[in-house]
């Protein structure tokens, strides 16, 4: 689906929502796709684009950076704390912060460099035992840690478990963003971004619906 196809479906969602376009980040997902499709978007004009591994990213935008202008990257999958610091030269957000050693690491590093990318705490809303996140239970004191830490969290993140109803878990993602005073929810992937905007979604996260079906290997 062409890139526009997927922003006019944005816009749509943002005024049936009553909410401005401005309002929501479209972070095009380009983990695991030939180099010529996220070019072929960046081509369209889009600049804000997601990456599941800091190697893989580290391969690619540095190039795609030097070319095309007002780029920014948002890191979308797990971080190993030995890769903070290639993460934070890199990465302009990272919405998987998970667990204290990693934000003990991000402190470290935002205190030398005298900054830090905007910052999401990814939130296993399922509880689903495979997938990484905090708990909702352990969120609240998470969040108190980090900022213990002087991180500034922007917002929250989840990915809903397959197979359940996702406005679910977007509203109760957006519940704790709300009690903790956060502004940002990093959550709507290409099957349910719509639903995502609906209840308060400032990130979606969409990548097949506008590249197509992810191929293994980066071209």
């Amino acid at each position: 689906m062409p890139l526009a196809d997927i922003q006019n479906r944005v816009k749509a969602a943002c005024q049936k929502a009553g909410r401005g376009l401005q309002d929501v980040e479209l972070i095009a997902v380009s983990k695991v796709q030939p180099n010529a499709r996220v070019e072929a978007v960046l081509d369209a004009g889009q600049r804000v684009f997601g990456e599941n591994r800091v190697q893989e990213a580290q391969g690619k935008w540095p190039e795609f950076k030097a070319r095309f202008a007002g780029v920014t990257l948002h890191l979308i999958g797990p971080l190993q704390s030995n890769k903070v610091k290639p993460a934070m030269s890199l990465f302009d957000a990272i919405h998987t912060l998970d667990r204290e050693k990693l934000a003990r690491r991000i402190a470290a590093e935002a205190q030398a460099r005298g900054a830090c990318p905007e910052l999401f705490v990814q939130v296993n809303t399922g509880e689903e035992p495979q997938k990484a996140g905090v708990l909702p239970a352990e969120v609240d004191d998470f969040i108190k840690t980090c900022q213990g830490f002087d991180l500034k969290i922007k917002g929250l993140m989840c990915i809903p478990p397959v197979g359940e109803e996702p406005s679910l878990h977007f509203a109760l993602l957006a519940k704790m963003a709300k009690r903790n005073g956060l502004s940002g929810l990093s959550m709507g992937m290409s099957r349910d971004f719509e639903s995502a905007i609906a209840l308060g979604a400032t990130h979606v996260r969409v990548g097949s619906a506008i590249f197509g079906e992810r191929v293994m290997a980066a071209g």
